[in-house]
């Protein structure tokens, strides 16, 4: 099956606006085994529209189009797409009811605008938007001129707004696509890693999965700031083995590594294993800048272990808040594996946690020296046990270093609960 998105905005074009439909999308239909095969984002403009439908109709079984179905002069999908098929725009008086109904339920009156809306293309399946006014819309292109074998066509449009366009897709265009399309057999799975650059996990998986892959499972790598993803994938009867087959020699070859599956977060690990342990966390951050408590803050049940931490930035900081003493850091400076260690401690001591970790290090662009360049950064776990403290040259830009940074401190601790 072939699937197609058109993504219209002039808004995505001049980058004011973050295409999220595509991932949304893709994510999605690949879950219900339709792979997209293109999409394209295009300017809010009559040719372009009808140029992109008009090509993706001469391919595809299935395209959906995002945008450009509200009320405003440059909403013009609905109006260009029926011009395309030669069909009648028609006044549906259930969108129209539905519309007066959105307004009057919040006491607002309804906008003359609003009226373009309630004209659909003739013959079209209408989905009253639950979020919104501006209906979602299906046309079943049977036979369909665009493709040379004149095979079946649907075309779905969807409204712009997220958080209409994606109830609307879970609870009405699924129950269509499984009515119209087979569920095809398709497996995703991803592993997901740290410690190791996307070459090096490439050298090290590559050989032993190239048996299955000459049975159809496909290989693809992420890299991503202090973490690199191993994406299997395989269609039809033998997916499930093949899947099955290359996540245990994925798993043998990165072993520790790997941190976790699909949609793991690191700190969603880390906060998992915690809480399994019933072990607490505190933290000293200095050139990460609070990154690492924001993420593991973001995770439900991070309460019941996450003390809390200190952004202890400036040298009075570090001093005052988390114990470092005056002459660590005139003798060794403040970013230093001996600082690292007394942060550690420090907010160890200070919370009363079982863990906890201390950062220091130069985000750049400027000062680092020859001894410690740019990049430079100490992390040291302290635990009841003692301290142990890694050094790491992250030379990236600021906000890559911060993540990769809080990344490498995670994956540290979450090694240690691991084991």
């Amino acid at each position: 099956m072939n699937v197609e998105l058109v993504n219209t905005g002039s808004e995505l074009m001049l980058g004011r606006v973050l295409n999220t439909h595509q991932q949304f999308l893709c994510r999605r239909l690949a879950d219900l085994g339709h792979v997209v095969s293109r999409q394209v984002a295009i300017a809010d403009t009559g040719a372009e529209i009808q140029n992109a439908v008009r090509e993706a109709l001469g391919r595809a079984d299935l395209i959906i189009t995002t945008g450009g179905l509200g009320p405003t002069s440059d909403d013009i999908t609905r109006e260009l797409i029926a011009e395309l098929l030669g069909k009648k725009l028609i006044e549906n008086k259930n969108v129209l009811t539905h519309i007066e109904q959105f307004f009057a339920q919040r006491n607002r009156p309804r906008p003359s605008k609003t009226s373009v809306e309630t004209f659909v293309p003739a013959g079209a399946e209408v989905f009253l938007n639950a979020t919104g006014t501006a209906p979602g819309l299906a046309i079943k292109i049977e036979p369909n001129p665009f493709r040379p074998d004149k095979k079946t066509s649907w075309l779905v449009m969807l409204p712009g707004p997220p958080r209409e366009l994606r109830p609307m897709f879970d609870n009405q265009i699924v129950p269509l696509l499984k009515r119209e399309f087979a569920e095809e057999i398709f497996i995703c799975r991803t592993l997901r890693s740290s410690g190791v650059g996307e070459s090096r996990a490439q050298e090290l998986v590559e050989q032993d999965l190239q048996p299955l892959v000459r049975q159809g499972l496909e290989i693809g790598y992420c890299a991503r700031p202090g973490a690199v993803d191993v994406r299997l994938v395989a269609s039809g009867a033998t997916a499930a083995r093949l899947i099955h087959a290359g996540e245990a020699s994925v798993q043998k070859n990165l072993g520790a590594n790997i941190f976790g599956f699909d949609d793991d977060e690191i700190e969603n690990v880390v906060v998992q294993l915690l809480n399994a342990q019933k072990k607490t966390l505190a933290l000293a951050e200095s050139c990460t800048g609070g990154n690492i408590a924001h993420r593991v803050t973001n995770v439900p049940g991070a309460s019941a272990v996450f003390l809390g931490g200190v952004v202890s930035y400036a040298d009075v900081v570090k001093e005052k808040f988390v114990g470092v003493r005056a002459e660590t850091l005139a003798a060794h400076g403040a970013v230093s594996e001996a600082v690292a260690r007394e942060m550690a401690v420090g907010a160890r001591e200070k919370f009363g946690a079982d863990f906890a970790l201390g950062i220091t290090g130069i985000a750049g662009p400027s000062g680092g020296t020859v001894e410690k360049p740019v990049g430079t950064v100490f992390i040291a776990l302290a635990t009841a046990s003692g301290v142990e403290v890694k050094k790491f040259l992250n030379a990236w830009d600021r906000e890559t270093f911060k993540q990769v940074t809080a990344t490498q401190a995670l994956d540290r601790l979450r090694q240690m609960l691991s084991a």
